[in-house]
């Protein structure tokens, strides 16, 4: 590809905060199947045992569809829309493909490597062994899952850092197991990038976790809302791509579906592009987040599409610097979520989030923070930008509250909320709730809340409800529909957060 993440990101964030990760060990545990050493290695290293190389050896062409793709346009200024098109109206990125002349080796992981892409044969080793010999390679290098092949993969990790980039171009299908009782190996992600620094995961085919099965485990949750099965050891279940302490990651053109729990989670990386990406599974499905992502700075979602059955985005904590743009959520699902922060006392701490031009349509949440009672930490410099709601429900929420049984308690310490914008809000709300919910803590107060150009009507009927305000101070700097009336102006008295502040 012509630009890198890191290039992409610094386009679209307005701060950045440079911080790296110390990197460890992980073995991967499976043994391959020998193949010929490939002939163009002329690394430092020699290549690994368990990952030589294809038998042929030979250079393949790009594929003859393939064309450069073009970065993301910077976002508009703060003072205008800057253009943009309607949320949720852009047209699809076509499927990306390595460039004509940059890419090095591609690694044909049937040709090569013996892949069957029959839907049914294991090929696991084939495909982790590809991608063994490819991150030995020093240049740039492709590992090609061809269109027209379907590829059963058991759970395995894709271990770096690899002595060059390396792009997996996905055109066929990866599939998982469909029985929990058959599933080998790490029962809390499928496919794992550990250190994987600078690889590229693209192309227009189709990741199917086949979660149906899971999802009707006796410990999930069987009432649609997800998250009370939580990630016990009792109910473990895989994350269908996850990227661990993966610096400069992107993927791009996608379709994820029906993960037996997140379709797509970044944790502690750094400089992450996911753009064109089309996820979904069924609104009844438990814990299937979208994206979700934790403990990662500089990081960028743009023209991606969520179907599901819990947040379509997930902000955890450790979340610096994140900016989500021409994002669709639903039907179904919880909308786009800041939380759950501060369970059991923790602290959390997220800032400098954007998420700009979005639709979100019949879910239960449109733009919320979730924070449990007793936590610590903050919230701060969180902006939601030009967001359109169909028949939503909680259109615009902050719950510090947040409980998912009935033994929670109110405590002296909560995450602190400040600094939150909604700017361009519009559409209409499910009445059975209000369509503007401040919910804060007794003990911590939310302060420095702004709204302005909001409109929020009812799906049915001619009532307007009132907003919902609890221990909640900020000003409406434009009229708003409903009038927001109950936000207390100022700052609190005698309440003083600066212990709480993280950044």
């Amino acid at each position: 590809m012509e630009f890198t993440a890191r290039t992409a990101i610094a386009l679209l964030l307005s701060l950045a905060v440079s911080s790296s990760f110390l990197c460890g060990g992980v073995q991967g545990g499976r043994h391959y199947h020998h193949h010929t050493r490939h002939t163009r290695h002329n690394s430092a290293h020699p290549p690994s045992a368990h990952a030589p190389g294809p038998a042929s050896g030979r250079r393949h062409a790009p594929p003859p569809h393939a064309r450069p793709v073009s970065p993301p346009a910077p976002p508009p200024s703060s003072s205008g829309s800057g253009g943009y098109p309607t949320p949720g109206t852009a047209s699809p990125e076509p499927a990306p493909a390595p460039a004509a002349g940059a890419a090095g080796n591609v690694y044909d992981v049937v040709e090569d490597f013996g892949a069957v892409g029959d839907g049914v044969t294991d090929d696991t080793d084939a495909i982790k062994t590809a991608w063994d010999t490819a991150c030995q390679d020093d240049g740039d290098s492709v590992v090609l899952a061809a269109a027209g092949y379907s590829f059963l993969v058991h759970s395995t990790v894709f271990t770096g850092p690899c002595q060059g980039s390396v792009t997996i171009q996905l055109d066929g299908t990866i599939v998982a197991p469909s029985d929990p009782d058959k599933w080998l190996g790490n029962k809390r992600n499928w496919l794992l990038f550990y250190q994987a620094h600078g690889m590229s995961l693209q192309g227009a085919g189709l990741i199917d976790g086949k979660g149906q099965k899971w999802w009707e485990l006796p410990c999930k949750s069987q009432n649609g809302h997800g998250g009370s099965s939580g990630h016990g050891a009792s109910c473990d279940s895989p994350v269908a791509l996850r990227f661990f302490m993966t610096n400069n990651v992107t993927v791009q053109g996608l379709k994820v579906q029906n993960s037996s729990e997140f379709h797509i989670r970044f944790d502690n990386c750094h400089g992450v592009v996911a753009s064109g990406l089309s996820i979904r599974s069924p609104a009844l499905s438990p814990n299937t987040d979208g994206i979700h992502v934790e403990n990662s700075t500089d990081v960028l979602i743009t023209n991606t599409a969520v179907s599901n059955g819990d947040d379509c985005v997930s902000i955890g904590a450790g979340t610096l610097n994140m900016h989500v743009e021409n994002l669709t959520c639903g039907p179904g699902g919880h909308g786009i979520s800041i939380g759950s922060l501060g369970k059991q006392g923790s602290r959390a701490c997220v800032a400098n989030v954007t998420v700009r031009n979005a639709v979100i349509r019949h879910s239960d949440n449109g733009v919320r923070i979730k924070t449990w009672q007793g936590g610590s930490g903050a919230v701060s410099a969180v902006s939601f930008e030009n967001v359109r709601m169909d028949a939503v429900r909680n259109p615009i929420i902050i719950d510090q509250y947040y409980c998912l049984s009935k033994s929670c308690e109110n405590a002296t310490s909560a995450v602190f909320v400040n600094g939150v914008s909604y700017a361009g809000i519009r559409g209409t709300y499910d009445a059975r709730t209000p369509p503007i919910h401040f919910g804060c803590s007794d003990a911590v107060p939310c302060t420095n809340i702004t709204l302005s150009d909001v409109e929020l009507l009812p799906a049915s009927g001619e009532t307007i409800d009132d907003p919902f305000c609890w221990n909640v101070y900020g000003t409406a700097a434009t009229p708003t529909v409903p009038p927001v009336s109950c936000l207390m102006e100022g700052v609190p008295s005698r309440n003083d957060n600066s212990s709480l502040k993280c950044y």
